[in-house]
């Protein structure tokens, strides 16, 4: 029998009794679902072999202009549990890399869910303790804070523009796949606009698709292209064996920019929300509307189970994943035109999209 394919989070690597995860799922909901995922793991690349359809920067330019950003976390949390009496702790260990001067470091949602102390390692060896500035679990990104970190110490990757990104450009990948830090693999951009689910199970739109292969570890680390520019953030893996099958994921960099700007800013991240659940139409292309949440704007509105959405404000919508990446680029209070099809007719309605729950 062959086995099922399952997309699960990069991962941090379990040091002693347990990793972190996160949820997963290729065709999510606009509303939250309930999907469970394995650990998985993949292979390594050296960094001198060639890039697949290089341009720009060699890997090895690429990775001297950006090693130094690249870091390594280790995070403690509670088990709960231990065998000889009283709470237990376990640790697990993720990548990341530095935003700004003041020591902001990006990395997954999942990397530090339930941390109680953060460890960060620089690129010459050197730790400084952590602490958590927010997370977003809608986007399953983090940031964390090293405050006693020399400027030397801090050279900040730049952040490039996801939506220039094309099937088949070059990019690697560096982080921590099971806890080698500075570990470098390189492939393409194999897919755009994918959707992946986020540690809280609504849907992170627009997501990058590589076969640059991501390992258990290196979650939170960088996605960087031909310029060395950071394109996107590395957090789950598709996989029938379990190993390494060339299917990875990235949280764009346009969502980081977003969402990071406004967690090391010390703010809540609000994301907009419709409150349906969405399918594939079988015969149509669209968003088919598979369940409408209670006292949503989608309720309000009128929506109904089996309306076929075709477009969403002024984009057309060939798929839940167009649907799901017009509300994430909305905001809440934003009025959006929803032209659908019940039973055969075409109809307009206005929906006014509210903040999605945590």
């Amino acid at each position: 029998m062959t086995p099922r394919a399952v997309l699960t989070a990069a991962g941090a690597v379990a040091i002693a009794l347990a990793g972190a995860g996160a949820g997963a799922g290729i065709y999510s909901a606009v509303g939250p679902t309930k999907t469970k995922t394995i650990v998985a793991s993949t292979t390594t690349v050296d960094h001198s072999q060639p890039a697949s359809a290089a341009s720009g920067l060699s890997i090895n330019a690429i990775y001297q202009r950006t090693y130094q950003g690249v870091v390594d976390i280790t995070v403690t949390s509670s088990s709960g549990f231990s065998p000889f009496g009283g709470g237990g702790s376990s640790q697990a260990e993720g990548s990341g890399f530095v935003y700004d001067k003041r020591g902001d470091i990006v990395t997954n949602q999942h990397v530090v869910d339930g941390a109680t102390s953060i460890t960060v390692q620089f690129w010459n060896g050197k730790t400084y303790k952590a602490k958590l500035v927010g997370s977003d679990g809608s986007t399953d990104l983090a940031v964390v804070r090293v405050s006693d970190a020399p400027a030397s110490m801090l050279h900040p990757l730049t952040l490039g523009d996801s939506s220039n990104l094309q099937v088949g450009d070059a990019v690697i990948a560096i982080g921590s796949p099971f806890g080698l830090a500075e570990t470098v693999t390189s492939g393409i951009v194999s897919a755009l606009h994918r959707s992946m689910d986020a540690p809280n199970t609504y849907t992170i739109a627009d997501s990058i698709q590589t076969d640059a292969p991501i390992n258990h570890g290196n979650s939170g680390g960088p996605l960087i292209d031909t310029a060395g520019r950071v394109i996107g953030v590395n957090a789950q893996i598709q996989s029938d064996s379990g190993g390494s099958d060339g299917v990875g994921f990235a949280i764009p960099s346009n969502t980081v920019s977003s969402v990071v700007s406004q967690i090391a800013a010390g703010k809540t991240v609000e994301h907009a929300y419709l409150g349906i659940k969405v399918s594939a139409p079988v015969s149509a292309q669209g968003a088919g509307v598979a369940e409408v949440l209670s006292g949503t704007p989608a309720s309000r509105a009128g929506l109904k189970v089996g309306d076929v959405i075709i477009r969403l404000g002024s984009r057309a919508i060939a798929n839940p994943e167009d649907l799901s990446s017009v509300i994430d680029g909305s905001k809440p209070g934003d009025s959006l035109s929803v032209t659908y099809v019940r039973a055969g007719k075409q109809h307009t309605l206005t929906v006014k999209l509210g903040t999605r729950p945590s």
